[in-house]
């Protein structure tokens, strides 16, 4: 009698029948034996059904957390269809065992599509914030971040791949990591600009406070969209009374943006507007404040001022940071100005810069990785493999 496995292959390898009606759970968190049996039967299937699957398992993967293709996914990172490398990385977005990150430096280096490297930079991206956060050892982190700068500074790479770098260096917050950010914000590059402005508030840095804000006014709606995710991120005070009036903004991704980063910094005046968008007519924005005041319950150090209802100021027992609406909303939490290298006017779309401040210019042979995805690995392992990314040269 046939396994599972071999029961699910069979079926998948029959091209008239669409993946959608298989059940994808018998290749669901395989062994690496399983695995090998696996690759086999999908070298046999057409391009057009490995894409096919691909898309389903990445799919299904995102909504069914029972689901771990992470060993299948990895098979799939050497494809000859850029579509189905570029899903794969995808799909490995919660595999966070670090020696799959020699894999990724390799295609960030060496693959050829533009799409694959750009996604490649931003999975690193997740390695790269793992380190700063002291998640992971210190070796496959560096080794992250060195491929990323490698990337940025190869005279040919193409904006779609260096914007993922300069939002995937971010994290680190050092010095020039300053200079690349605004080399890019002061760019004639639209692109660039908005990664740059994404970048500043996962830096999570005050430095880059009142550009964020001045950026909430924007002519571009790009970049009213990114300035508020950034407010957010940042939890700028100061950003509450600006992201309320965007909570009319004609783009709606704005608005939804707005309100989840309203979520995310609290207070009264932000509880009061969330109130109003969760008991209103748009459906996409009740829903957007719904989760945003869940988590600013959440993220509420005090009980009894998440569930404040008074319109006055807060209550006694919150934030001393938050006393009162109007510290709320006109505070500016940029304390040290003088260290600000990019200036801007708050109250103007105008921005005016320093001329001083800125002088910018394997697998594993353990299978326990296979066997056990949801094992966190935290040695950095350079075993010799099929793929041969482990022998990257990122110096």
């Amino acid at each position: 009698m046939p396994s599972k496995l071999a029961s699910c292959l069979a079926l998948l390898a029959d091209e008239d029948r669409p993946v959608r009606t298989i059940d994808l759970a018998d290749i669901s968190d395989l062994s690496r034996s399983q695995v090998a049996e696996f690759h086999a039967a999908w070298n046999d299937l057409s391009p057009s059904r490995r894409l096919e699957l691909i898309i389903v398992m990445v799919e299904q993967a995102e909504t069914n957390i029972h689901l771990i293709f992470h060993a299948v996914l990895r098979a799939c990172l050497t494809d000859d269809d850029a579509q189905v490398r570029r899903l794969a990385i995808e799909g490995l977005w919660e595999d966070e065992r670090v020696n799959l990150v020699p894999f990724l430096c390799g295609l960030l280096t060496h693959d050829p599509s533009d799409d694959v490297r750009s996604t490649a930079a931003t999975a690193l991206g997740r390695f790269v914030l793992l380190g700063v956060l002291g998640d992971i050892a210190e070796e496959p982190a560096r080794q992250a971040e060195a491929a990323l700068h490698l990337a940025w500074e190869r005279s040919d790479e193409t904006v779609s791949v260096r914007r993922r770098v300069l939002e995937s260096l971010a994290p680190t917050d050092t010095a020039d990591v300053h200079v690349l950010i605004g080399d890019a914000y002061y760019s004639d590059n639209e692109l660039m600009r908005q990664s740059a402005i994404f970048a500043m508030g996962r830096s999570a840095n005050p430095r880059w406070n009142k550009i964020v804000l001045a950026e909430l006014n924007s002519r571009d709606p790009a970049l009213r969209f990114e300035a508020a995710e950034a407010a957010g991120e940042m939890a700028i005070r100061a950003a509450v009374q600006p992201l309320i009036q965007r909570l009319d903004d004609p783009d709606k991704d704005v608005r939804e943006a707005a309100t989840l980063a309203l979520g995310k910094i609290g207070g009264p005046a932000a509880r009061r507007a969330l109130r109003a968008l969760a008991a209103g007519d748009d459906e996409r924005l009740a829903e957007a404040a719904a989760e945003a005041l869940e988590e600013l319950l959440f993220n509420s150090t005090h009980l009894d001022d998440a569930l404040d209802d008074s319109d006055g100021a807060a209550s006694p027992s919150s934030r001393a940071s938050r006393s009162t609406d109007e510290d709320l909303i006109f505070a500016d939490d940029d304390d040290d100005d003088d260290d600000d290298e990019y200036g801007a006017n708050e109250d103007t779309d105008d921005f005016e810069q320093d001329d001083d401040a800125y002088d910018g210019d394997d697998w594993d042979d353990d299978t326990d990785d296979f066997d056990d995805p949801d094992v966190e690995d935290d040695s950095f392992d350079e075993t010799e493999d099929d793929l041969d990314f482990d022998d990257v040269d990122l110096d």
